[in-house]
């Protein structure tokens, strides 16, 4: 399962968190999901830009094991981006469920 749009928003929430390189974000939105959101390299690393061209991450270099990494953190406009994203999709998916359900 792959929800197009839902990317930039997990992307906040998982850098809520910490700072982290790409990869490790993908497996940690795949771990979170039980694997049913397994987004590839194709769509992380545009939305991790985009993302970072808002000013809500921002991307630092950091040596791990040996190896230069590009690590990710939220920004203080990234947090208040995501506390807002969240009730929007609080209000989203309390909607999807009432009309799901049979509505009132």
């Amino acid at each position: 399962m792959n929800l197009k749009g839902t990317l930039p928003l997990l992307i906040l929430k998982i850098l809520q968190g910490g700072p982290l390189h790409g990869y490790a974000i993908a497996q940690r939105i795949r771990a979170r999901s039980d694997g049913l959101l397994d987004f590839k390299e194709g769509s992380l690393y545009p939305a991790l830009h985009s993302q970072e061209n808002r000013g809500l991450i921002e991307s630092v270099e950091r040596e791990e094991k040996g190896r230069v990494r590009r690590c990710y953190r939220l920004t203080e406009r990234g947090r208040r981006a995501l506390k807002a994203e969240c009730k929007e999709w609080e209000e989203l998916s309390t909607a999807v469920s009432l009309i799901l359900e049979g509505g009132r």
